[in-house]
């Protein structure tokens, strides 16, 4: 079976690995298990053993039927062919609680989690193998946050559980992975209707990271520099702090800050004179 490049896919089939990744779900027996990616069903095959319902999606319709010569009778198994990222999830898994546990193609790794965080019915947790370097930047504290890491953050509690060796995926990638598990906060740490104005300042912030705060929130919301000032002030954050120096509670305190009145904070997109640039 050819892996295809164009779908980024790299089978994982040292069973050590494998092992590590079930392991790192901490399944009970009673679990549904959502699978993304299925493969050549090595994976389905393990968390079948492990959970009471695993549900496998794969896109590349090439794969099926080897996919169905090796999972098709196990009757804990549903395969579904199709994009994960076009499927209602509410649909696919039905009622009840669910976890995500799957090797993924590194090319959909931001798209996919900020799917799965953001869907009307959360995974309890999700156990992904991605990048190392992409696991490593989703748990940086501040210092080294990033937009990716403060998302996830909001939504749940990521860790990373072990650490994969390239060779242990056919073809063998140009990296090492990481199985990263992210468990999922009962609650967003915003409320719900603050999330939109979180991320519209989040985004403003690390859009120019090098940037003082100050200056890469009056350019990226268009209000005046001194307004920035006198309301990051106001939550106690200074104004030539960095955005990847911040903690989530320090971003959700300036979502809050701004979600008061944003009306009032709203500016000439050029009010940012040259001098005040960094």
């Amino acid at each position: 079976m050819r892996p295809s490049r164009r779908l980024g896919q790299h089978f994982l089939f040292s069973q050590g690995a494998l092992k590590k990744v079930v392991e790192a779900a901490e399944l009970r027996g009673e679990e549904t298990v959502l699978e993304i990616g299925a493969g050549v069903g090595s994976l389905t095959l393990c968390l079948a053993r492990a959970a009471r319902r695993v549900i496998a999606v794969e896109i590349d319709r090439n794969l099926l039927p080897a996919l169905r010569e090796v999972v098709g009778s196990h009757p804990g198994i549903t395969l579904v062919h199709g994009d994960i990222l076009e499927q209602d999830l509410n649909a696919l898994v039905g009622e009840g609680a669910y976890c995500v546990v799957a090797n993924i193609p590194y090319n959909i790794t931001s798209m996919l989690i900020r799917r799965l965080l953001e869907a009307p019915r959360c995974p309890e947790r999700i156990v992904l193998t991605v990048q190392r370097e992409v696991a490593e930047r989703i748990v940086a504290g501040p210092g080294r946050m990033s937009l990716l890491a403060l998302s996830v953050r909001l939504y749940g509690s990521p860790r990373i559980m072990a650490r994969i060796p390239a060779g242990a995926f056919h073809p063998r990638p140009k990296v090492d992975s990481a199985i990263l598990r992210v468990d999922l906060h009962p609650e967003p740490m915003a409320a719900p209707g603050l999330i939109p104005t979180f991320f519209k300042i989040a985004r403003a912030g690390f859009q120019q990271k090098r940037k003082q705060l100050r200056n890469a929130l009056a350019s990226g919301l268009s209000i005046p520099t001194a307004q920035v000032v006198s309301w990051l002030g106001e939550v106690g954050i200074a104004p030539k702090a960095r955005a990847q120096e911040l903690s989530l509670d320090e971003w959700v305190l300036m979502a809050k800050a701004y979600a008061k009145d944003p009306e009032d904070i709203v500016g000439d997109p050029n009010s940012v004179s040259a001098g005040e640039r960094d």
